[in-house]
């Protein structure tokens, strides 16, 4: 399974990322993520591992974000309780990527995916309220703020959360008689 959009390439997560993910999830990266970097490459592994597992289980959809021509690493989206009718977007990109759009595209994918792939009421956006480009992405998307909360992440930090809902692309249909 992959999804293609104009640049990228959405892979499912598997070992063969395991040192550039481990390398590539900075402080940097994740000062407004829930999630925080590996103290060692065994915590990549783990989560890794798990990643695998809820795949097969049908509940989250983890995958690798590439550069499509050159196969480049560039950083990891999810789409969280795919089991559910409120399924959970996420996105990380490594540092030199950043401001390349790719996370816009990433999610843009991922989300045209959902659409026809999953049943659901509405996908959640949830970001902190300083990482305005990340709001950018679920904003370009047509996502509305839902609700806002604090939220700690694992490593004890407290994120003011702001959450998006992003809907469903309503298709039109030319064959409509007036």
């Amino acid at each position: 399974m992959q999804i293609e959009s104009k640049r990228l390439l959405l892979v499912p997560i598997s070992p063969t990322y395991r040192e550039i993910i481990f390398q590539e999830f900075t402080p940097e990266v994740t000062e407004y993520t829930y999630a925080v970097p590996s103290a060692d490459i065994a915590q990549t592994d783990k989560f890794i591992k798990q990643s695998i597992q809820e795949i097969e289980n049908g509940t989250e959809l983890i995958l690798v974000i590439l550069l499509k021509e050159t196969k480049e690493f560039i950083g990891c989206a999810g789409l969280h309780a795919i089991n559910t009718n409120t399924p959970e977007l996420g996105i990380w990109t490594k540092k030199s990527a950043h401001g390349n759009y790719y996370g816009r595209e990433a999610i843009s994918a991922l989300k045209a995916w959902a659409e026809e792939n999953l049943d659901y009421e509405y996908l959640r956006y949830p970001v902190d309220k300083r990482n305005i480009s990340s709001r950018k992405i679920p904003e370009s998307l047509g996502g509305v703020i839902a609700t806002e909360y604090d939220k700690i992440n694992l490593g004890g930090k407290r994120l003011h959360t702001v959450e998006y809902w992003l809907y469903k692309a309503i298709k039109s249909s030319s064959n409509i008689d007036c």
